[in-house]
């Protein structure tokens, strides 16, 4: 990934509730967001029997936020015990290696796309499988989720396709999508002079748009 590309995996602590305990995005007080310690036993118990009951009952599937506290106290039992198998161990019940490695990697989103997922835009189910894909390809694939409104299903089979070699490009159109195709809405003026300027360059709007964004986001990590 080009250095000056945007993270790609969570950079705020383990199990400090960013996303969580911000109640814009969530619609709850901030102090009501659990923060699992790695480094506090008490914490840390706390994060194995939190573990324990999601591992038991992953039906509050629609409250995202239930799902990123079970996330957020996967990845903190598995920094405090320090591999999946001593975590799964530590949390018993129907914890399973396999799910706590699913589950930390959700909590190891960077945090675009984590917002996504507290506002209900990302399935967490669907976070799962993009949190299965490495470098920028992840980020692609999040964003050509929300542009294509992309099916649990497909961004498996998309995740899938980068995994076992393919480009996020040509796994998308695997599925009949297009990476980097959006619909926007601007206004009047914006519109315009977009149309004005394509015909002087002698060029076509999505350029135009394209070396414009480019300019302006620079700054954006």
């Amino acid at each position: 990934m080009p250095e000056d590309a945007p993270p790609a995996d969570r950079e705020s602590p383990v199990g400090k509730p960013v996303i969580r305990g911000d109640p814009e995005l969530t619609g709850q007080r901030a102090d009501e967001a659990v923060e699992f310690d790695p480094d506090d036993p008490e914490s840390l118990e706390l994060a194995a029997r939190t573990v324990r009951r999601f591992s038991e009952n992953t039906a509050g599937a629609d409250d995202n936020v239930y799902m990123l506290r079970g996330a957020a106290a996967c990845a903190a039992l598995v920094r405090g015990e320090g591999s999946y198998k001593a975590a799964a161990e530590r949390a018993g019940g129907d914890a399973t290696v396999s799910f706590i490695r699913k589950w930390s990697r959700v909590h190891d989103l960077p945090r675009s796309v984590r917002i996504h997922v507290a506002k209900g835009e990302i399935a967490p189910t669907a976070a799962k499988h993009i949190a299965r894909v490495a470098g920028e390809a992840r980020l692609l694939l999040a964003w050509a989720a929300l542009d294509h409104d992309l099916t649990v299903r497909q961004i498996r089979s998309v995740a899938s396709g980068v995994n076992d070699g393919a480009t996020i490009e040509d796994a998308l159109a695997a599925e009949g999508y297009r990476l980097g195709e959006l619909s926007i809405t601007v206004d009047r003026d914006a519109y315009c002079k977009l149309r004005q300027r394509a015909a002087i360059d002698a060029t076509d709007p999505s350029t135009v748009v394209t070396d414009a964004l480019e300019s302006a986001l620079d700054d954006v990590s």
